[in-house]
Formats: structure tokens, sequence, C-alpha cells
């Protein structure tokens, strides 16, 4: 078994936006980090290689779980339809290397985290890493995305909704820590930290229009101007969120 990691930053959805990365891992919480969890959708966004590159360069501190966004991207490097433009570019510029890489990130993963026990890290949910489970998803679903989860894990660190929360669960602590790269809500790269039995979600502050600008000059992707308009700088709200990823949560079943 492995040892215990004292100081765990989570991460979640950096989709492609280094410049919000590097300001997020130049956090003093995150570089005294024992590891670095990125809890998937790494890659799908303006600049995929250098995004990837400056995960990888954590080395052993780093651990990388996949995205629903991370398979897709696999999916269209082999050949499979994709209805999301950010998804196909990043496929046609990581090359093989990278994309092998991607292709064997596991999910879910649980590892001891010291105050913790064991903790699951995952994307969507334990079963499904496109599950929708959000901070208001009646307790029922809850249930059932996380039935299959080991009775020894007590907290479960997940993603893919770009909203940060922390709630309880059928005696469970679930933590979401928001996106780096897509966040919706408060602007700028939303993250966690586990530390001492304590959960921390914490937000690092960018100047979005020096990102913004970085990014349309650094990026070869043909809508980078848009996709940072619309991403970066959270034009969707958390409220918009909610309304439009509530009816894949099952509330209405």
């Amino acid at each position: 078994m492995e040892p215990a990691a004292a100081r765990v930053a989570v991460l979640s959805d950096t989709h492609g936006v280094p410049p919000v990365l590097e300001a997020v891992l130049a956090e003093p919480d995150v570089r005294s980090a024992d590891l670095v969890v990125v809890t998937g959708d790494l890659v799908s966004g303006p600049m995929p290689v250098e995004t990837l590159e400056l995960l990888m360069g954590l080395g052993d501190r780093v651990l990388l779980v996949r995205g629903n966004a991370d398979r897709e991207v696999v999916g269209v490097s082999r050949g499979e339809p994709c209805e999301h433009p950010e998804s196909v570019f990043a496929a046609g510029v990581l090359g093989a290397g990278r994309l092998e890489l991607l292709a064997g990130l596991p999910h879910p993963v649980v590892r001891p985290v010291a105050g913790f026990g064991e903790v699951l890290f995952c994307h969507g949910s334990p079963r499904d890493d496109d599950e929708v489970v959000l901070v208001d998803t009646r307790v029922a679903r809850w249930v059932e995305a996380f039935a299959d989860v080991p009775d020894t894990v007590r907290v479960v660190c997940c993603g893919h909704t770009h909203m940060p929360f922390v709630r309880l669960l059928d005696r469970r602590v679930v933590v979401n820590p928001g996106s780096v790269g897509m966040p919706y809500g408060s602007v700028g790269g939303s993250w966690a930290l586990l530390h001492d039995g304590q959960v921390s979600l914490r937000r690092t502050e960018v100047d979005l229009d020096a990102v913004c600008e970085r990014v349309v000059a650094e990026s070869a992707y043909p809508d980078a101007a848009a996709w940072v308009d619309e991403y970066v700088r959270g034009r969707h709200s958390d409220v918009d969120a909610l309304a439009a990823f509530g009816p894949r949560d099952g509330r209405a079943g």
C-alpha cells in the first residue's frame, strides 16, 4: 500500500488553459503538496500540448485521472466522431506519445491521504466519467452513483461540472474543486486542498485580460479568441450551469 500523502492539492478540468494552470501551480499550498491530483478533462481547449507538458513536469507529484473529454480526444485520434471542436483540435496536435498517455489514464483512483483515510478521485462519478452529479442532485442518485464504492472510502473528489462544492452524502464527504480552465461562476482557477483532515476550497485570481491575450497569441486553435471570451472569462454563471446540467442528473426520473 502506498504511503498516505500529507497534503493533497486537487485540481480539475484544466481544459487546455496553461496560464491559469501556471498560476494555480504557483500557489504555496500547491507547490508544497505531496500530491497534485487532476481529476480529468486535461487538454480539450486552446493549448493542449502546453497544458499536458506543465502537468507532466510535476513528475511523481502528479496523479492524472481520466475525464470524459480525455477519453473523447483519444477516440477522435482513432477515427471516432466528435461534436466538440476543442477535442478535435487537441487530438490533432498532441502527437502519438501524449495520446498514448491519455489513453492510459485511470478512472477512478483510490489513494490514502493522511487525516482522511482512503480517498477516491474520479471525474463525473466513481462509476462513469461522464455522469452528472450536482450539489443539489437528489440523494437517491448520489447513493446509486456510489453503490460500488468501498465502505473504507469516506471522501470522494470529483470534477466534470466545473462548480466547486463540498457536501455530505450518507456520511461521505464529496468534494468538487471546480475548474481551472472553464469556470462556471467565479472566474480564476478553482481548486481544493486536503490537509490535516480538513477540506479547503480555494480560488486563484488571475489577470483575465493578460490570460486571454496570451492564449490568443500563442494558441493555434482557430476560435481561441471566442473560446477564452466565453469560458476563461466565465460568461456562464453557476445558475446557468445548474440549469443546463440539471436534466442530466436524473432529477426528473
